[in-house]
């Protein structure tokens, strides 16, 4: 059973930061119990981190010790194994762009995939199911503007359209503008007002 534990550690090891190690993506080393006992045995050991139900991350060494691997790297590299889409939430959107000075205190992420949790270190992700449009452009600046005026909600996203005209470039405006037809009725209209004025 040691054997199991020490082929999945070096299976993590081969992996870029961040990258999950899913015990699911493990069944063909052993039975599911095998695996799970192995996991388990690698986190009370502290080689790996359980970062939610049946995910679990390489902790990354450095000269100041061990520490958790990067959010954004860990929520790509989860979203990529499991083919989901993600995007900062519209708190996080909206920040980017500098439409509010406000930080979001806990990390959100809006996925295509189940709403859940992860655990990085001593910080707590969220991961919050959407609906398609709002992960609409998901990784591009064009897409932060969805996700920013639909946070600002019915009456501010109107106001705040001019605003986030200014912040986009004209080739992030037309991009803007090729998904506008995905939109809420209500939010269509700021949306067409940012890519075309």
């Amino acid at each position: 059973m040691e054997r199991l534990s020490e082929t999945v550690l070096r299976y993590a090891e081969s992996q870029p930061e961040g990258a999950p190690v899913l015990a699911k993506g493990l069944l063909h080393l052993g039975s599911r119990a095998a695996v799970d006992q192995a996991l388990s045995r690698l986190v009370r050991r502290g080689a790996l981190l359980r970062a939610g139900r049946g995910v679990y991350v390489l902790p990354v060494e450095s000269r100041f010790g061990r520490r958790a691997p990067s959010v954004e790297k860990t929520v790509t590299a989860l979203a990529a194994a499991r083919g989901e889409r993600i995007a900062n939430s519209g708190a996080m959107a909206a920040n980017v762009l500098g439409l509010t000075g406000q930080v979001p205190v806990r990390r959100v992420f809006l996925t295509s995939g189940p709403s859940r949790s992860l655990t990085l270190g001593r910080e707590r992700v969220e991961l919050r199911h959407a609906p398609p449009w709002q992960l609409a452009l998901a990784g591009r600046r064009a897409g932060e503007a969805v996700r920013a005026l639909a946070w600002l909600g019915r009456d501010r996203a109107v106001e705040a359209a001019e605003l986030v005209r200014k912040r986009l470039s004209e080739e992030e405006r037309r991009e803007l503008g090729s998904v506008s037809a995905q939109m809420p009725g209500w939010l269509a209209g700021p949306v067409n007002a940012v890519a075309h004025g």
